[in-house]
């Protein structure tokens, strides 16, 4: 989860997340080296009482000021389309869940637990304890098991919403009438907390998603006791 001060992203605890982190701190690299450059030449011109006043045209310059840029540009959109068709992509899921955003609360639902279905409203504040996390804790947790591939299935009930989980790299709208999927896969059990990224209502801030990712057999039991 987030921590304070923190200026990168979350650590990734799936692999679109992971690749996401990959791609922020390539392109991060490539702009600082751009902001150098131009850093450079500028106090170089600066500093410099040198002038050329008679040179019209220059072929070599004009075609490096050209074809330098293209390539920049090419090497960051080809690692970035690579992941938007990752995070697009969703395989034969292991588990699918339903997400359904109301104001203000969400409820899920399990398509391989006998559909199982229950209502996540955020922990009061008054009914919080000493190491509890205030405003992200949910009084029902999602549960999924890692190591498996994942489905959600994300649409509304009333105005917009978004099921969004920061660690997962996932992100979807809900939408009243639509239904958008995602998928992802946690490669480790943990908590992982997100929030409602719609502005919905007077209560957009109070709609937490706490994901607790279990070992398969944790996970069977939790249905079975669900």
């Amino acid at each position: 989860m987030a921590q304070w001060v923190q200026l990168g992203l979350q650590d990734g605890s799936s692999l679109s997340q992971e690749k996401l982190v990959d791609i922020h701190d390539y392109i991060m690299v490539i702009l600082l080296l751009i902001l150098g450059l131009v850093a450079y030449m500028l106090l170089s011109v600066l500093a410099s009482s040198f002038s050329d006043r008679y040179t019209m045209e220059g072929q070599m310059l004009e075609f490096v000021w050209t074809v330098l840029p293209a390539i920049v540009l090419v090497s960051v959109a080809l690692p970035s389309l690579q992941i938007l068709y990752l995070l697009d992509e969703v395989w034969d899921p292991d588990i699918t869940l339903k997400a359904v955003g109301h104001q203000w609360y969400w409820s899920y639902e399990y398509d391989s637990l006998d559909w199982l279905k229950f209502d996540s409203y955020m922990t009061p504040s008054l009914g919080t304890s000493l190491g509890d996390f205030r405003l992200l804790d949910v009084d029902n947790r999602v549960v999924l098991p890692w190591g498996a591939d994942i489905r959600v299935l994300v649409t509304a009930a009333d105005v917009i919403h978004s099921w969004t989980v920061p660690s997962l790299g996932v992100k979807a709208d809900a939408i009243p009438g639509r239904l958008n999927q995602m998928g992802f896969w946690m490669e480790y059990p943990g908590l992982f907390f997100g929030q409602c990224s719609e502005i919905c209502g007077a209560n957009h801030s109070f709609m937490p998603i706490v994901v607790e990712s279990v070992d398969i057999e944790d996970f069977i039991f939790w249905g079975h006791m669900g």
